[in-house]
């Protein structure tokens, strides 16, 4: 149907056909962007999770290429030795990069409990609500005393 209209204003009045094909493609691109195939949209987190699908996808990514790299390295493949021909560098080296991956090992365990807490506090949250619209609300004090 858009697309009979966009002719159609093209034949009428040729700016009309580019508006028409304007909002053809800028609708397709939003129906994309927001994901609304998928129902992402009813979801009131989506920026969040886009944001962690794309840190996942990338912590992949990273992880692909660091395996590769640590293969060719064994091998002595692309890589020049492993050794910098300094015992005492390759030692800090080593060291540093044990300290760092114990950082990293360590931070992403502080964000997994992060969330954890955050969707705890969420349901808490939650069920304190329902458990307030559930109970009936009782009759103020003095009403009681009176009748």
């Amino acid at each position: 149907m858009h697309v009979a209209l966009m002719i159609l204003g093209f034949l009428w009045w040729w700016p009309l056909g580019l508006v028409m094909l304007g909002f053809i493609i800028m609708r397709r691109r939003r129906w994309r962007q927001f994901g609304a195939a998928d129902g992402a949209m009813l979801d009131g987190n989506f920026g969040m999770q886009r944001w962690e699908r794309k840190m996942a996808r990338a912590q992949e990514k990273v992880d692909r290429v660091r395996g590769r790299m640590e293969r060719y390295a064994s091998a002595g493949g692309w890589f020049a030795p492993s050794t910098s021909g300094n015992d005492a560098f390759d030692e800090y080296r080593a060291e540093t990069l044990k300290r760092l991956e114990d950082e990293q090992r360590e931070f992403k365990g502080f964000l997994e409990r992060l969330r954890v807490a955050k969707d705890r506090a969420e349901f808490d949250n939650f069920m304190a609500d329902r458990r307030r619209r559930a109970e009936p609300e009782a009759p103020p004090a003095s009403a009681v005393a009176q009748g």
